[in-house]
């Protein structure tokens, strides 16, 4: 039987191999950099990364692991990271602020303290809950056709009929209102379905119709509003950026917090999925589209020009559907908006 001294080792390092190596050219410090650096709370790896380095995903590349520190990605408020170099290139190293016993109660506590590599906070509500959806789960999924009371909309404590839920395979569903498409932005072609979340529901009874109690209401839910079973996988919550593994060349296509102009810490979709080879903590570089404007000084009024594409900022991929993905803008250095180009990262 693995020792819990043994397990926390094993955990630790199942979380460093997360990080992936990229060494084919060299990394670049950020010039403002200072030469050594106190963690405070609220820091995020990837901003403390940014700190020291022009590109803040090359962390694992520069760290110079200290033996007696199981996991320097475990870093906490209090401890010391030093840049210095060797052989010409940079190097990051951790000083740990205070000891930490190993103790299980003591662990547990020092664990939930690390910081994170992104701020989790921005993206919490999207790890979870649907969102998007094909054609084929919208018209096999169960809709709402009356509810209890009389009531013309439902809200908390208010019972919905439901077509059709013949079994108790989930008691726990989401009530979800089916959006617009999202569209490819080169090509027009529907890669998916917006599916927007209105409140949670409980089973009472099965049946055509089902009954279910809403709760956890967000918005008041309608006759025709979709239901999907709660899922009961465990939410990715440690983030690793790196550099995707295959070439991508994609754009946003949609904002998830109503905003028009996106910046920093706002969540967009971007027209490329699991099926294009995406994963969690891909890292893609956001550049403004070019305008196609008219060419004035020629003779031809007809003709145009379309201005190269600018760089914007960089983005972390936090959640992959097949043909859709959720980023996490990290960096915006200018105004981004929907149809902004988004490419793998050199």
């Amino acid at each position: 039987m693995l020792t819990p001294r043994t397990k926390l080792v094993s955990f630790l390092f199942s979380i460093m191999i997360c990080w992936q190596v990229v060494a084919a050219e060299p990394v670049a410090v950020n010039p403002n950099h200072p030469d050594r650096y106190t963690v405070v709370p609220g820091d995020t790896l990837w901003d403390i990364s940014g700190r020291f380095l022009r590109d803040p995903w090359r962390w694992p590349d520069v760290w110079h692991v200290n033996p007696q520190i199981a996991n320097p990605h475990l870093i906490y408020p209090g401890d010391i990271i030093t840049m210095t170099y060797g052989n010409g290139q940079p190097r990051l190293s951790l000083q740990r602020g205070s000891l930490v016993k190993l103790s299980p109660k003591i662990r547990s506590s020092a664990l939930s303290r690390a910081i994170p590599a992104i701020p989790i906070d921005a993206i919490r509500q999207f790890l979870t809950r649907p969102f998007v959806m094909d054609e084929g789960e919208l018209e096999a999924a169960p809709y709402i056709v009356y509810f209890g009371g009389e009531h013309i909309t439902g809200a908390n404590d208010i019972k919905a009929y439901v077509r059709a839920i013949e079994n108790e395979d989930s008691k726990k569903w989401y009530i979800v209102r089916p959006g617009g498409p999202y569209k490819d932005a080169d090509t027009d072609e529907v890669l998916g379905y917006e599916a927007l979340y209105i409140s949670d529901a409980e089973l009472q009874r099965t049946g055509d119709p089902a009954t279910l109690m809403i709760s956890n209401n967000e918005m008041e839910s309608l006759i025709g509003d979709r239901l999907l079973p709660v899922s009961t996988d465990v939410p990715i919550s440690a983030f690793f950026p790196k550099i995707p593994d295959i070439r991508i060349n994609g754009s946003i296509i949609s904002v998830l917090n109503g905003v028009t102009q996106i910046g920093q810490y706002n969540v967009v979709v971007i027209d490329k999925g699991a099926q294009n080879g995406l994963e969690v903590g891909d890292v893609l570089t956001i550049n403004n589209k070019g305008r196609t404007v008219r060419d004035v000084v020629s003779p031809d009024w007809r003709d145009t020009v379309t201005l190269p594409d600018e760089p914007a900022g960089t983005l972390m991929v936090f959640r992959t559907f097949p043909r859709v993905s959720f980023g996490l803008v990290m960096d915006a250095t200018k105004a981004i908006h929907k149809f902004d180009r988004v490419y793998s990262v050199k």
